[in-house]
């Protein structure tokens, strides 16, 4: 008999990305580990999202909550990058990030979110968004950022994404 606990013995996750979607080069480090993520980015819309793999999972073949933690800590800011040219190309370290966890995302399951940017100070970005897997409604989360420097360097651009789906 089989452990339905052992990720093993489920099927792999399907690595299909949905149509406008682009690979978010960020460069290495953490995110080279944990992603990929893609970008879409038309107009106005600006969306993020990765497909859920195995390696992505808790024992149960969801989705583990630090990985969407990483995902919504990396959609705010990238988000912030693309909605807002006068923050511009700048670090946006994070304050504080609040996350609401709505239901699971299984493997194979589609996970995007989306970020409005609520208000911007001096020193301050507030940032809100909810995250779905496959459609449905999995994360709700806000979050501060401090506004740091300019990135610099080889690769600058990258870091927000501006190398994919330019708009």
């Amino acid at each position: 008999m089989t452990n339905p606990m052992r990720t093993e013995t489920r099927p792999e996750a399907p690595t299909d990305i949905p149509p406008g979607f682009a690979p978010l080069r960020m460069g290495g480090g953490f995110m080279a580990l944990n992603g990929p993520l893609y970008l879409l980015h038309e107009g106005e819309q600006v969306l993020l999202g990765f497909r859920v793999e195995k390696r992505h999972c808790n024992p149960l073949a969801n989705c583990h909550g630090g990985m969407l933690a990483t995902f919504a800590d990396m959609l705010l800011p990238v988000s912030v990058h693309r909605k807002r040219p006068d923050i511009g190309m700048r670090f946006l370290p994070t304050i504080n990030l609040q996350l609401d966890y709505l239901a699971p995302s299984p493997l194979g399951a589609w996970v995007q979110g989306e970020a409005q940017v609520l208000r911007a100070t001096r020193s301050l970005v507030f940032v809100q968004g909810l995250i779905t897997a496959d459609g449905e409604p999995a994360v709700r989360m806000s979050g501060i950022f401090k506004i740091g420097p300019p990135f610099a360097g080889p690769g600058a651009d990258t870091m927000a994404g501006r190398s994919a789906n330019p708009a």
